[in-house]
């Protein structure tokens, strides 16, 4: 097996003078930093005192599930002759808070769109999120539901 190493550091910047004095006396801004990568700038999400026009961990994970099922599924899609050249994912992730202000996920749906080069190849564009599904570093390392709803249509 190999390993692969990965590493970010994730630097609070809401120190408003007085730390965290009391619930409503600093921000909930960061900055993530990854060797050679430009910085995300982030904060909790707007309803937990954050910044709405920042990125948010929850935000990010939706993301990073749909990211690597799309890595996934162009490389599958390469390797199986299915020409892709349009592809958008509108994810969605639903998050239910307990009572305790503690929560979880319980599932993220991504909406894949793919446009493929001739509608002989459709079928199989739609089969290959299944594989790529099943592929994904990120997918197989949570513990909720990942639904996928794709449509595929020819380029004309």
């Amino acid at each position: 097996m190999k390993q692969h190493f990965y590493k970010s550091t994730v630097t609070w910047t809401g120190n408003k003078g007085t730390g965290t004095n009391d619930y409503r006396s600093y921000e909930r801004s960061h900055t993530i930093t990854m060797d050679g990568k430009p910085d995300i700038l982030g904060s909790s999400d707007a309803v937990f005192r954050g910044e709405k026009q920042k990125h948010n961990p929850e935000d990010l994970m939706v993301a990073a599930l749909s990211g690597c099922h799309m890595l996934w599924y162009l490389h599958l899609c390469s390797d199986n002759g299915v020409i892709v050249t349009h592809y958008a994912d509108h994810a969605t992730g639903t998050m239910d808070e307990n009572a305790d202000g503690s929560g979880q996920f319980s599932e993220v749906t991504l909406h894949p769109e793919v446009v493929v080069k001739d509608s002989s190849m459709i079928e199989k564009a739609n089969a290959l999120h299944h594989e790529a599904h099943q592929m994904c570093f990120i997918a197989r390392s949570v513990n909720f539901q990942v639904n996928h709803e794709p449509t595929a249509r020819a380029e004309n």
